[in-house]
């Protein structure tokens, strides 16, 4: 089904700033936009206000004045609910309360005509309970905007248990008409987003809670290693405590206590001050005016090494060896287990473990541990954590290679997987359950994790580039420091990895007397050579999309988390998620 046509009249009821802002995207795509809010004179304001900010982007050059004009006489502020009957489609975008949210919906039926649509802009309620409360919830969904609306990309389409595929499609069709970029998903707890962005936050408290470095160095680290728009602190403090304490402890309580959401003790203390972020003027950091800018903790600088040698696959760090080359670095390099060695001190890229647990169990010291990047080519800081009882001056030439490379280096406490590490692990964790739970498909997730929360690459797409068997290893050693189910890695991850390593069996040899029995009886002939769909090693490869095995330097080839499966499977190329 395709769009809605923009000569069909959308409703919005309710006129705060979510309300405000779908109903400025509708009427800038061109439909006639109803707004009606139940307390007095709000809707008119809306309108005013959406006025305001079209004449600020006029003023800026990003709209012409016959665009503003145009836009703003598509709105019209009305009185009640009666006035919203020649919608085709209506949005409702009022206060998270379920029973209020049915009985509008149970009214408005009574109103609209019996092919108008019905959508809640909901972030936290089931449309599924909603949908329950009218007598045809087949035409109602969940239309989840993000704010601020009119430059937020992310729409998540949302079906409830009724909800009508064809109402889905053309809420699909029409958000994408409005220049958004629409996923579907289902009607679970958190839909796409505010299901796997919990662990950024979750993971960032768990580090500040164990002391392991302050905010604004994790923040830092996020930023400047982690390639995120903002760390999770102040990405909180932007957001509000109060609504992202709100968020988690909703999403923990609709999947029963599972561990994986459970709340912060530390943001609860900050909401029960009051201290709520940017909009009260303090929250984990100082908002108030001329209050002191947040500094992370940065290593003093330290001698540059003159040589290093590369022992084997330093696998998501691999290219830190061109960038060693290129600032005048000499590198060997030698088979060995992914590490570095400067002056006597072995780096490596953390897998999970702590440092200190590490180097007693592979008996190495001095060792420090480095963090990942999402580009460690343009990364302008890396995290180091060295084992208990590493030397000062073992620290020392850990931070003076980094820093020849041109980075800040912040260290932190010996904390397991790090800043970024721990933290993508996670989310990757996270997004994997939602796909193989059905909840949306994995390109959904990406997209939803990119557009919505601006993550610098979708979490999947993440997992695969780091190669699962290391986002596994993490997340196991995670679960072993810590004992807690919080950190128990998905089925989904583990059958990729079985999957791989199925991959990589060679196919039996066949008797040379059964393929000619087999000619001899006229039945088709069992022989394939090597290349008649077989990889190398005899592996199938319709295993991997297109063909094309995705096979790394060590002994388990890349199969992302979204291939399709062989012939074995659910038949042919159907795909798995």
């Amino acid at each position: 089904m395709a769009a809605l046509d923009p000569s069909v009249t959308v409703a919005v009821v309710g006129a705060g700033a979510m309300g405000q802002g779908i109903a400025q995207v509708a009427a800038q795509a061109g439909h006639p936009v109803l707004l009606v809010d139940t307390r007095p004179g709000a809707a008119q304001a809306a309108v005013e206000s959406i006025a305001k900010a079209l004449t600020t982007l006029v003023e800026k050059g990003k709209r012409t004045a016959a665009e503003r004009d145009a836009t703003v006489d598509r709105l019209r502020a009305v009185n009640g609910l009666s006035d919203l009957s020649p919608a085709g489609l209506v949005v409702e975008a009022i206060v998270e309360d379920l029973d209020v949210k049915r009985r509008l919906f149970a009214e408005l039926e009574g109103i609209v005509g019996p092919d108008a649509i019905l959508a809640t802009n909901t972030s936290s309620l089931s449309v599924t309970a909603i949908g329950a409360g009218v007598q045809r919830p087949e035409r109602l969904a969940g239309l989840h905007f993000f704010n601020p609306a009119p430059l937020m990309a992310l729409v998540e389409i949302v079906s409830g248990l009724a909800t009508d595929a064809a109402v889905l499609d053309t809420l699909f069709d029409t958000a994408k008409a409005w220049g958004k970029s629409p996923v579907r998903c289902r009607s679970t707890p958190g839909f796409i987003v505010n299901r796997v962005a919990r662990p950024f936050y979750a993971e960032g408290l768990r580090l500040a809670q164990e002391q392991a470095a302050d905010p604004a160095t994790i923040d830092a680290v996020a930023r400047e290693a982690g390639g995120f728009r903002m760390g999770p602190f102040e990405l909180m403090d932007l957001i509000g405590h109060d609504v992202n304490f709100a968020v988690t402890r909703s999403v923990h309580a609709a999947y029963f206590g599972d561990p994986r959401f459970q709340p912060s003790l530390i943001q609860q203390e900050l909401v029960e001050a009051g201290r709520l972020g940017r909009k009260t003027g303090r929250g984990f950091y100082d908002h108030s005016p001329g209050a002191a800018k947040p500094v992370p903790r940065n290593a003093e600088p330290a001698a540059k090494p003159q040589r290093v040698t590369v022992q084997g696959d330093l696998g998501p760090a691999a290219s830190l060896v061109g960038l060693l080359r290129e600032a005048g670095i000499a590198v060997e390099e030698t088979p060995g287990p992914g590490i570095l060695l400067v002056d006597g001190v072995t780096l490596a890229l953390t897998d999970g473990r702590t440092a200190t647990a590490r180097a007693a169990e592979d008996g190495i010291a001095p060792l420090v541990l480095f963090d990942l990047a999402l580009d460690y080519a343009k990364a302008t800081r890396v995290a180091l954590a060295p084992a208990d009882g590493t030397p000062p001056e073992a620290v020392a030439v850990a931070a003076g290679l980094f820093q020849a490379l041109g980075k800040a280096v912040s260290v932190i406490d010996d904390a397991p997987g790090l800043v970024v590490m721990r933290t993508v692990a996670m989310l990757a964790n996270e997004a994997a359950d939602a796909a193989m739970q059905g909840v949306a498909s994995a390109a959904d997730i990406d997209i939803a994790m990119t557009k919505g929360v601006n993550y610098p690459l979708g979490p999947l797409a993440w997992a695969d580039r780091i190669g699962l068997p290391h986002v596994l290893a993490v997340l196991d050693a995670l679960a072993r420091t810590y004992g807690e189910d919080r950190y128990r890695a998905s089925a989904l991850l583990r059958r990729r990895i079985s999957a791989a390593q199925i991959a990589q069996i060679p196919s039996p040899p066949r008797s040379r007397a059964n393929e000619v029995c087999a000619d001899a009886a006229g039945g088709p002939s069992v022989r394939r050579e090597r290349g008649e769909g077989q990889g190398e090693g005899g592996a199938s490869r319709d295993f991997a999309s297109d063909g094309n095995p995705n096979a790394t330097t060590d002994s388990t080839p890349r199969i992302p988390l979204t291939p399709t499966l062989s012939p074995g499977g659910r038949g042919g190329k159907e795909p798995l998620l």
